[in-house]
């Protein structure tokens, strides 16, 4: 130990502490996190101040980027090059600020992952948007400090009118915490902040119906809103983003599936790469290739599907398995104050209110010094044209400068900064036209200066102020929303979105689907033509006719015996000519299996509901089965088993009861039973069923069942050419389950064999559709009641002899106001 030198002894353990703390400390607020204000790290407040300082705005040349590092490092950011150049590129990358603060020339990287050129070859100046950051910082708006070296002043903070935070987001890992914030749409953002002046008092609900969600640079889409509205009433949540896709069918008839966005931060080659690999592997089939044909104009990855692929299934695995679907984990931690805070959405908004309030009171009284000075300054000089003479004898009359201000100050009562301003004033002032000017000049200064003082004064004006500049920058910078948002029907309730109006839903043979309003069907009289219903391909014909509200979920059952859910509103709607869409698009059915029945149900999640019903199934060989509709009521992407369906069989009907109805079955050579539905027990979903009907050979099979809760209601049987017969229910006696049943319609080579049999009344109308897509609506009323043995009387004509009836539903005619419509002329049933 030299001379003079001491050993202080202290805890290890206390001084790793304290050093640690510092460190982590400095992190936190001098490297990781943004301020609350605006939005900022301080390398990205010093790049921008420092290129302000250099004078490269929008409309001034670029600069070399090696330049402008050199510059923030030289003056404010003592730390390595690469950190600065790097932020400059992240703040001019179009796919990863929503609102670029930089305007780069040269090679800046790609969203393929790729480096940007090194800074000496690239070019870059502030974008437009990045100026609102700076304005007004030459009036004293935001306190100054000195820059590491003591030589130079910098920012603490930006005066910014964009509300950098929320449109920008930012990311940072600092000691302990973390921070990953997203960015949103201007023009909604400064909505909000609007809203939130005007009503101090507003509810979150209001400020997330204007915010929405997250916009994110690369668009893409939004599936699911609870994390987004935990993220914004919590500051926490997690938000998944999908690509957003489309897909499209070529010359071939080959389908393909084309993204043509993709998550945030996501790197379209390493996405691309994965999805390959996977597709290698085996681990995602139907993909027979994938290409990047992205261009100047857009991105566009190319997904060819092989000829046996269902677009929507191979589309969910690329969901599951790669990068396009992603998570946002949303962390908003700002420094508030200097002091790292979790913030919600109202947080964000008050912070940013209370730093434009703060910038514009600090500005208002800088323009207002400046104003007194001036005026303070204007007002010697009146005072001295008032005595021009005098001031003028005065100033020849002293010896030197000094005495003539002495002389001045004494004489006229003036200061010494009055009296230094009328020495230095120009002989040209003393024209007639030179002192008018002043006099004007000086009435508008105190004009400024009340309305200065005016606002200084007033709260509400200085909020007026703040909410017309954010409204210069809506209309200067806004743009419509990137990102679209899916709310999923098991965390929103889109229900809000429709009215319950009752829907015609159309499944053709081929499995389109699609759901028509039902006004626009009209009642004809018995025995019409029918009106064109559907455009279908040629060798296709609408098969069922379901007849649903908005609210309903369907509940489709294949001839697998699979059970798969959609809501009512998720089916596309068309017109009546329309042909739907595919409905592999929207359920995951298997390639050789088809929707063959249906239910509509009310309501999965209430628990009364769900346990006193029950869905009665029955197969085209009679076998029936009945489970609770609880067993129905957990909702899965790729379907539930139903029904074990034996071999050689298929399901025909699913009908929903309370469990004290009575099942009707018809078979297509005329017969029908009728049992209670007590004779079925209660069996799980995976149960094969008991025998409902016998056959009477292996070429029969049974065309319809229905339930029935009451005697009231008729039965209405339809056969394949046309012809139909209403009977009354007591006509069909109860008997057990599993017999042969009785003769329901006389089936002759002129009726056809039986294809339909429905429960009716006199407030029911009839729907019939046949195979070449024209549709009939007749009143039930029409019908007379006649023996259940009879041959019936015709309902449609067929307008060709090969036609046949392919469908029948019934509406309820008491749910609109109908028009009675003379039957129309007969129309040929071209298929298009």
């Amino acid at each position: 130990m030299t001379t003079g030198e001491r050993i202080i002894r202290i805890n290890i353990e206390e001084e790793m502490k304290s050093a640690y703390i510092d460190y982590s400390m400095s992190v936190i607020v001098s490297r990781a996190l943004p301020d609350v204000r605006d939005g900022l790290k301080p390398v990205h407040r010093r790049v921008l101040f420092g290129m302000g300082e250099l004078g490269i705005t929008a409309n001034k040349p670029y600069k070399k980027s090696a330049r402008i590092v050199g510059e923030v490092l030289g003056k404010y950011h003592p730390h390595g090059d690469s950190s600065v150049y790097m932020t400059m590129v992240r703040m001019a990358q179009h796919w990863s600020l929503r609102y670029p603060l930089i305007d780069g020339q040269g090679n800046f990287g790609s969203v393929d992952g790729d480096s940007p050129a090194a800074m000496r070859y690239t070019e870059a100046r502030m974008d437009k948007i990045a100026e609102e950051t700076l304005s007004d910082l030459d009036k004293d708006t935001v306190d100054m400090v000195p820059n590491f070296d003591e030589s130079l002043k910098e920012p603490t903070v930006l005066p910014t009118r964009i509300p950098n935070l929320l449109v920008n987001g930012a990311s940072g890992i600092a000691v302990g915490m973390a921070t990953n914030m997203p960015p949103h749409n201007l023009s909604d953002t400064i909505d909000a902040i609007i809203t939130t002046i005007d009503n101090k008092e507003v509810e979150m609900d209001e400020l997330i119906r204007i915010v929405k969600a997250p916009d994110f640079p690369t668009g893409g889409t939004i599936y699911g809103y609870q994390g987004v509205r935990e993220a914004f009433e919590t500051g926490k949540g997690r938000v998944v983003v999908r690509a957003k896709t489309n897909i499209e069918t070529d010359e071939k008839g080959r389908e393909k599936i084309i993204v043509n966005e993709i998550p945030y931060m996501v790197n379209k080659a390493e996405l691309i790469m994965k999805a390959a690999d996977l597709i290698n592997d085996k681990k995602i089939d139907g993909i027979s290739n994938v290409n990047d044909e992205s261009d100047r104009k857009g991105m566009r990855i190319v997904f060819d599907l092989k000829r046996d692929a269902i677009a929507n299934v191979v589309l969910n695995k690329l969901f599951k398995y790669t990068q396009m679907q992603t998570s946002f984990s949303v962390n908003n931690i700002a420094l508030v104050k200097g002091r790292p805070k979790l913030l919600n959405l109202r947080d964000l908004i008050d912070n940013f209110v209370e730093h434009r309030h703060d910038v514009v009171v600090r500005r208002t009284q800088y323009e207002l010094r400046q104003a007194e000075n001036k005026a303070h300054i204007l007002k010697g000089l009146i005072i001295a044209l008032d005595h021009i003479d005098e001031v003028i004898a005065l100033i020849r009359g002293s010896k030197t400068p000094e005495e003539a201000k002495n002389g001045l100050m004494s004489n006229f009562e003036l200061d010494e900064i009055q009296a230094k301003a009328i020495l230095d004033m120009r002989l040209q002032k003393l024209t007639g036209l030179e002192r008018e000017k002043l006099h004007a000049e000086y009435e508008e200064l105190m004009k400024l200066i009340d309305h200065l003082n005016a606002i200084l004064a007033n709260e509400s004006m200085r909020m007026d102020i703040i909410k017309e500049e954010l409204l210069e920058v809506k209309a200067k910078y806004g743009d419509e929303r990137r990102t679209d948002i899916v709310y999923a029907s098991e965390e929103f309730n889109p229900e809000d979105f429709y009215a319950d109006e009752e829907m015609v839903i159309t499944i053709s043979h081929m499995g389109y689907i699609k759901r028509t309003p039902l006004a626009e069907f009209k009642t004809q009289n018995r025995g019409g033509v029918g009106s064109k219903g559907s455009i279908t391909r040629e060798e296709d014909f609408l098969e069922h006719m379901i007849m649903a509200t908005m609210h309903n979920t369907m509940l489709f059952f294949t001839e697998k015996g699979k059970c798969f859910w959609l809501k009512v509103y998720e089916i596309p709607e068309g017109t009546k000519q329309s042909k739907g869409r595919a409905i592999q698009n929207l359920l995951n059915i298997e390639p050789d299996d088809k929707v063959k029945a249906y239910i509509n149900v009310l309501n999965l999640k209430e628990e009364e509901y769900i346990n006193n019903n029950y869905i009665v199934l029955c197969t085209k060989k009679g076998v029936v089965k009945k489970t609770p509709l609880e067993a129905y009521s957990r909702p899965r992407v790729n379907g539930v088993n139903a029904i074990t369906v034996r071999e050689g069989d298929q399901l025909l009907e699913a009908k929903l009861t309370n469990g004290k109805n009575e099942i009707l079955i018809a078979v297509r050579s005329g017969k029908a039973i009728r049992f209670a539905e007590d004779q079925v027990r209660s069996m799980g979903r995976t149960a094969s069923g008991v025998r409902g009907i016998t056959l009477k050979d292996d070429k029969d099979e049974v065309v319809g069942m229905i339930c029935v809760e009451n005697g009231e209601e008729d039965i209405l049987v339809v056969s394949e050419n046309g012809y139909g017969k209403r009977s009354n229910i007591e006509d069909y006696r109860i008997t057990n389950r599993g017999g042969k049943g009785v003769k329901t319609i006389s089936v002759t080579e002129k009726t056809g064999d039986l294809i339909a049999i429905k429960n009716v009344t006199d407030n029911d109308d009839l729907m019939i559709i046949n195979k070449s897509g024209i549709t009939i609506r007749l009143a039930v009323s029409d019908l007379r009641v006649m023996g259940r043995a009879t041959q019936g009387v015709r309902l449609i004509n067929l307008s060709k002899k090969s036609d046949s009836i392919a469908a029948v539903a019934k509406v309820n005619s008491s749910n609109e106001d109908e028009e009675n419509e003379a039957p129309e002329q007969q129309t040929e049933g071209t298929e298009e």
